[in-house]
């Protein structure tokens, strides 16, 4: 069984993330902080005065931001650790401030390196000297255009946290002050309804607290849906305003051309999910029939299809298996992946006031990355073990083969390197397992993480270009002109086999990830990649495994499309996702063998 919850004082430190590693002391950190934020001014040193040393003052700023990182980091992961703590959430303010100033008083230097002739940045982004700099220069040449004169600049910087303010407001909203109608247990007790928790019940397998879930979560969004609309509404606009004030046709131009990924990616990823539509109502189907279901709700789509198969995999147990199960990718590999293991680099159990969920921080080239858990004793947890770490791996890689200008990696392949690791993982699972339950089980697995990651994903990404269009188009963004965009998209998805619940309009107003636009696809497109990704190095061995190492090596040394190129996978095409999608629709047919 899970562990309870307990004071973070209670859990051997072998389980709690080193942060001395960092810093050793908090006096440490507030030393460096000092003298960092100190330091800020030095950077207008520079200011007016770019094109007369430009090496210098590109070499200047890099330096200065590598002593901000592990300020913040510290700070950062301190307070995941414990929300609690006021000295935690203090040091994170601090660093919030040392970024924002850091920001304004830097905001110089792209436009003055874009004020100076084409020829020049080119000469100086082919200077051997400038070698570890070219990815960022090459970032200044691509973003010409769209860079404004640097007093625009600076005040489009000062305004960060103005223009953060939707999002931050439905946080507070959705996070903090939105009550919700507790559920109604079986045993006639009742139960608080967060969106924490929302998760657990909408995956029960009592069908009416699934519905009370679902119904009592998005009628709740409803009833504050005019607030959310506008809120949604305004960051849509901000959207806008920051696109077109850089001279870019949209917001999602100005989301994927940074990051050197052409449109048409987006555009093929959701004709090429459309053609896959009819398996996943095949899928959808088998679901219906398991459950021996007259009508299929969308309420019931997270139910397990295989409730009665357990692994009890404690901590320790489920790491071995993450090991065992990661052996293609290398003796290496699995090396750091013990190191991480007894190093300091985890975070494993849940806590009093640690931050719920599962993340990889590796932002510190000269400290190893941190993992943030919330581990329980099952099946579910170990594959966040491997997913986690997937990310971590992905970050020692590419800072230690990258100089630090170009040791980070792009969005668009972030997912990739976790979800390789999940799917190799999986294999290994299928092919020593024996419980004709537990086959079915990690085919129910693989099948949810191709229905939420790339269809539900793209079904969301596909809403955020409706939504940004209909606003280009001067349509206003309200409550009931989105929810009716929602809706139809969800009778496309899903309306062929599942009713219609009429709530499911509602539920783009609980989505946090819209506030961050035109990102989503990167969770379609990324498991798209890692399943081919996978396939290549479980069929080929040794010569697909060194083709993925220079992959996580490559950092943003070469754009993202090329990055994956170097593992044999060209994302610019999109046979990827159908070969992918594919992958999706065999795994149907092996499930309806096993179930029979």
């Amino acid at each position: 069984m899970a562990e309870a919850i307990r004071k973070r004082s209670e859990i051997e430190a072998k389980y709690k993330w080193d942060l001395t590693h960092i810093y050793p002391t908090d006096e440490a950190w507030e030393a460096d902080f000092k003298k960092v934020m100190a330091d800020v001014d030095s950077i207008s040193a520079y200011d007016g005065h770019v094109a007369e040393n430009p090496k210098a003052a590109i070499k200047a700023m890099q330096a200065f931001n590598d002593r901000i990182m592990p300020v913040v980091e510290y700070a950062f992961l301190q307070k995941e650790a414990d929300n609690t703590d006021p000295a935690a959430q203090g040091r994170k303010d601090m660093s919030m401030q040392l970024i924002v100033a850091a920001m304004t008083k830097g905001s110089f230097l792209e436009p003055e390196l874009q004020a100076m002739p084409e020829e020049d940045l080119k000469a100086l982004m082919n200077d051997p000297e400038m070698k570890d700099f070219d990815a960022m220069l090459r970032h200044v040449l691509l973003a010409k255009p769209h860079t404004l004169p640097k007093e625009q600049e600076r005040l489009i910087a000062m305004m960060g946290e103005v223009a953060e303010a939707p999002g931050n407001i439905f946080s507070a909203l959705s996070d903090a002050d939105m009550k919700f109608p507790p559920i109604k247990m079986p045993d006639g007790s009742e139960q608080e309804l967060t969106e924490g928790n929302y998760s657990l019940f909408i995956h029960s397998t009592d069908r009416d607290v699934r519905r009370q879930a679902f119904h009592n979560i998005m009628s709740t969004y409803e009833s504050y849906g005019n607030t959310i609309a506008g809120t949604y509404s305004a960051s849509v606009k901000k959207d806008q305003f920051m696109a077109l004030s850089h001279n870019y046709a949209s917001a999602r131009e100005a989301a994927m051309k940074p990051l050197e990924i052409p449109e048409s990616v987006y555009d093929s990823l959701i004709e090429a999910v459309h053609e896959y539509l009819p398996v996943l109502q095949e899928y959808l189907q088998l679901r219906k029939k398991v459950f021996g279901l007259d009508e299929l709700h969308l309420y019931d789509l997270y139910a397990p299809m295989v409730s009665d198969f357990k692994m009890e995999l404690p901590y320790e147990k489920a790491f071995d298996l993450v090991l065992e199960g990661l052996k293609p990718m290398g003796d290496d590999y699995i090396a750091k992946l013990k190191e991480a293991r007894d190093g300091g680099w985890i975070d494993v159990f849940p806590s009093a006031g640690k931050s719920s969920g599962a993340f990889s921080s590796g932002s510190l080239r000269d400290v190893h990355p941190y993992v943030l858990l919330n581990h329980n004793d099952n099946l579910d947890s170990a594959f966040t073990i491997a997913h986690e770490l997937g990310h971590s791996m992905h970050s020692f890689y590419s800072n230690t083969n990258q100089p630090s200008a170009k040791s980070d990696y792009s969005l668009f392949v972030a997912e990739v390197a976790s979800t390789c690791n999940e799917a190799v993982m999986q294999r290994y699972l299928m092919d020593h397992m024996e419980d004709p339950k537990g086959k079915a089980y990690l085919l129910n697995y693989l099948l949810e993480q191709f229905r939420t990651t790339v269809f539900r994903q793209t079904m969301f990404a596909e809403f955020e270009k409706i939504s940004h269009e209909m606003a280009q188009q001067g349509i206003p963004l309200t409550k009931e002109s989105l929810s009716e965009a929602y809706f139809k998209l969800n009778e496309q998805y899903y309306g062929e086999t599942c009713f219609m619940d009429p709530e499911i309009a509602s539920e783009w107003m609980r989505i946090p990830h819209f506030y961050r636009a035109f990102y989503v696809y990167v969770y379609a497109t990324g498991l798209c990649a890692a399943i081919s990704l996978s396939e290549k190095i479980l069929n080929e061995g040794k010569p697909a495994v060194d083709d993925y190492r220079k992959f996580l090596s490559a950092g943003c040394s070469v754009p993202p499309i090329e990055a994956l190129k170097l593992a044999g996978i060209d994302m610019s095409s999109p046979e990827p996702v159908r070969k992918a999608l594919e992958v999706f629709k065999e795994t149907v047919r092996k499930m309806k063998e096993v179930l029979g």
